[in-house]
C-alpha cells in the first residue's frame, strides 16, 4: 500500500511516496519470524481470530493432551482473517481449525449479523477449498457487556452461522453463550476485565470446558 506524504526539506515542500502496511501485517510477520526461530508443531489444532484468541494465555495449559497453536491477532475482523488465511491457517496444515471472529465486525456498527455471516461463509469456503478434510470449529460470538447495543446482531450472526455449519460436513458450532450468561440473560460481569470486553482467566476456563469435547 502506497501513501503520498509531503515533507518540508530546507524550506521546500517535497512529495514522496511512503510504504504503509495493511492492517495487522506486522503481527503476521511476527508470527513468521517466530516460526523461523521456533518451528511450530506439525499438524496442530490451530486457534485463530481476534483478540479473544490472541489473549488466551497459556492455551496449551487448558488443553494439555492436545497439540495447539495460537495464531489470534489484534482486534481483527473476519475480513482480516480472510486476507491472511493462507499465512495464519493454511500454511500450518492444521489437524483442526478453531475460529473466534465476527464480534469486531459487528461492533464497528457497519456490519449486520447477516453481513458478518456472509463474511464467515467466504472464509469457511476458502479454508475448506484449501484444507478439504480438516475439521472446522467456530466458537460462537460472546456476549461482551460493553457491546450490549449489538446483542441482537450478535444473536443473528450466531444463528445463521450455526445453521450453515449444521449442513456442512466435519464442522462444529460451539455455543459458549450459555456459560457466560446469568439466569436473566445478562452477561456474567465477573468474567470480564474492566473494559467489559476481554475476559479474565475464569472466562477462558468456562470456554475450555465447553470447547474441550469438540477438539480432535
Amino acid at each position: 500500500m502506497i501513501r503520498v506524504v509531503t515533507v518540508v526539506v530546507w524550506g521546500m515542500s517535497v512529495t514522496i511516496q511512503a510504504q504503509t502496511l495493511p492492517p495487522f501485517e506486522s503481527e503476521i510477520r511476527a508470527f513468521e519470524a517466530t516460526d523461523k526461530t521456533t518451528p511450530p508443531p506439525r499438524q496442530p489444532i490451530l486457534f485463530t481470530g481476534s483478540s479473544s484468541i490472541r489473549l488466551w494465555d497459556s492455551l496449551q495449559g487448558y488443553f494439555p493432551d492436545k497439540v495447539v497453536l495460537n495464531r489470534g491477532f489484534g482486534g481483527s475482523e473476519l475480513s482480516d482473517v480472510i486476507r491472511y488465511a493462507d499465512r495464519v491457517i493454511v500454511r500450518y496444515q492444521p489437524k483442526q481449525v478453531v475460529l473466534y471472529a465476527g464480534e469486531n465486525d459487528i461492533a464497528t456498527g457497519k456490519q449486520t449479523g447477516q453481513q458478518t455471516y456472509e463474511r464467515f461463509v467466504t472464509l469457511f469456503r476458502y479454508v475448506r477449498k484449501k484444507l478439504p478434510n480438516v475439521p472446522f470449529t467456530f466458537i460462537s460470538i460472546k456476549p461482551s457487556p460493553s457491546r450490549r447495543a449489538y446483542f441482537s446482531e450478535v444473536k443473528e450472526a450466531n444463528r445463521l452461522i450455526s445453521q450453515f455449519l449444521a449442513n456442512q460436513r466435519n464442522t462444529s458450532f460451539v455455543d459458549i453463550q450459555p456459560v457466560m450468561l446469568q439466569a436473566n440473560g445478562q452477561p456474567v460481569g465477573e468474567l470480564f476485565k474492566p473494559d467489559s470486553l476481554h475476559m479474565k482467566p475464569e472466562g477462558y476456563r468456562r470456554w475450555a470446558k465447553v470447547l474441550r469435547p469438540y477438539l480432535k
